[in-house]
C-alpha cells in the first residue's frame, strides 16, 4: 500500500458505518475493533488496555417508554444477572414505572414491567438479595425526590413471580439509589438520603431481622466549605441545595464500614463517612480527593480488599463516566473511561459477582441502559 493510500479495512469500514445507522450500542465493540485492525493494531498489542465488553440492555427505540434512567443490578443465583431501572416518558412524570431485563446466553431479555404506583411516577429502583435467599426490589413512588414515599417487593423465585407492593412507613426509605450491604449475619446496612427543601442529607437504616423492622441513623452531613465548589452565598435562585444524598455502603475491614456518597457542587467531590461497630454508630462526613458533579455513584470492595469506584471524573457535567481503584478506600486512581464521548453517562451500579468480575449498568444519554462487563483482571493494583 503507497503513502496516501486508504487502507481497504478503512475503506470497508467507512462503508459499513455509511449503509449502517449507528445506534452507539452493540455495534460499537465491533467498529472498535476494525478500528484497530485498520491501523495495523490489534486488541491484544496494547500492554495493559482493559478488555471489558459493552452491550445495551434494549435498543433505543425499542421499549414501550422513550426514556430511561437510574438502574440496579444483581447476580442471580444461577448466575444470569438481573437489572432494573425507571422508564417513560420522562423522569418525574406520571407514567414513569420500574421496569426489567435478565441476561442470559442468548441475551438481555424483552423489559417488562415490575412496578407503577396509579398517578405518580416511580423512581430509583434497587435489587438486593437478603441472607434467607429472598430477591428484593425496593423503589421510590411519588411526585418528586422531596415528597416521595418507599415502596418494596419480594420475590423467591429469582424475579419469576413478586409479591404485590409493600409501602413503607412515612421516613422509612429503603436503599435510595445504591444497593444496601448485607453483612455475614444478614445485617442490612441500608445507604438512604433526604432531599429537603435547601438540605440534603444521608441517613443509615439498618435492620437486623431481614427488613422486618429497621433502625434509622443519622443524619450524616457535611460541614459547610469543605470542597472547592460554589461558594456558601450563591447569588440567583433562592432554592440553592446544599448537602450529600445516595450514599453507597462498603466493608472496608472487621466491623469498619465506609460509605461513599454524592454532594452538591459547593462540595464538588465524593465524600465519604465511616462505621467501626458494624453500621451503628457513624461519623460525620469528609471530602475525598475525587471529583463528584453532582451525580450519582457506586462503590465495590472487592474480595481481595481493593475498592473499585464508578463515578463521573468531573465537577461539571455526567460525562465522563470512570473507573478508579484504591488499595486503602482513601486514595484512588482513575485507570479506565467507560464513556467520554458528550452527553449523559450516569448513575452507574456496580457490582462483583461469584466470578471476581464487575458488572456494570448506567444509564446512555436517557435513551437506553448501559451493560458493562469488566474482568477483575484488568482491575489496577
Amino acid at each position: 500500500m503507497h503513502a496516501g493510500e486508504a487502507s481497504p479495512c478503512l475503506a470497508i469500514l467507512s462503508a459499513y458505518l455509511t449503509v449502517t445507522e449507528r445506534t452507539g450500542l452493540r455495534l460499537r465493540s465491533k467498529l472498535a475493533l476494525l478500528l484497530l485492525v485498520a491501523g495495523g493494531v490489534t486488541a491484544s498489542s496494547i500492554a495493559g488496555e482493559a478488555n471489558p465488553s459493552k452491550e445495551a440492555i434494549f435498543a433505543p427505540g425499542s421499549a414501550p417508554f422513550a426514556a430511561s434512567h437510574a438502574s440496579t443490578v444483581v447476580e442471580l443465583k444461577n448466575g444470569q444477572l438481573m437489572s432494573a431501572w425507571f422508564g417513560g416518558t420522562a423522569e418525574g412524570k406520571p407514567d414513569v414505572a420500574i421496569w426489567a431485563s435478565t441476561k442470559a446466553a442468548a441475551g438481555w431479555s424483552i423489559p417488562v414491567e415490575l412496578a407503577r404506583e396509579p398517578g405518580v411516577p416511580c423512581w430509583n429502583p434497587v435489587l438486593f438479595h437478603t441472607k434467607d435467599g429472598k430477591l428484593w426490589l425496593y423503589y421510590k413512588f411519588g411526585p418528586s425526590p422531596s415528597t416521595w414515599a418507599g415502596a418494596r417487593k419480594w420475590s423467591v423465585d429469582e424475579g419469576k413471580s413478586w409479591s404485590p407492593a409493600e409501602h413503607l412507613p412515612a421516613g422509612l426509605l429503603g436503599p435510595i439509589r445504591a444497593k444496601p450491604l448485607v453483612l455475614q449475619d444478614g445485617t442490612i446496612v441500608s445507604g438512604s438520603s433526604i432531599e429537603a427543601y435547601r438540605s440534603w442529607a444521608v441517613w443509615i437504616e439498618r435492620s437486623t431481622d431481614g427488613g422486618g423492622t429497621w433502625a434509622k441513623i443519622g443524619p450524616i452531613s457535611i460541614p459547610v466549605n469543605q470542597g472547592p465548589g460554589v461558594p456558601p452565598s450563591v447569588p440567583g435562585p433562592s432554592d440553592f441545595t446544599d448537602g450529600i444524598i445516595q450514599p453507597s455502603v462498603v466493608m472496608l475491614g472487621k466491623k469498619h464500614l465506609r460509605l461513599y456518597a454524592r454532594s452538591t457542587m459547593q462540595t464538588a467531590r465524593v465524600v465519604v463517612a465511616d462505621s467501626y461497630d458494624d453500621g451503628v454508630t457513624w461519623t460525620q462526613a469528609r471530602p475525598l480527593d475525587v471529583p463528584n458533579p453532582n451525580a450519582g455513584i457506586d462503590a465495590v470492595a472487592l474480595r481481595d480488599g481493593r475498592v473499585v469506584l464508578v463515578y463521573n471524573n468531573t465537577t461539571s457535567g455526567r460525562t465522563p463516566l470512570n473507573l478508579a481503584v484504591s488499595s486503602d478506600g482513601e486514595r484512588f486512581s482513575m485507570f479506565h473511561t467507560l464513556e467520554d464521548s458528550p452527553g449523559e453517562y450516569s448513575y452507574p451500579a456496580m457490582i462483583q459477582t461469584a466470578s471476581g468480575d464487575l458488572e456494570i449498568t448506567y444509564t446512555w444519554n436517557r435513551k437506553t441502559i448501559e451493560h458493562v462487563h469488566f474482568p477483575l483482571a484488568d482491575v489496577p493494583r
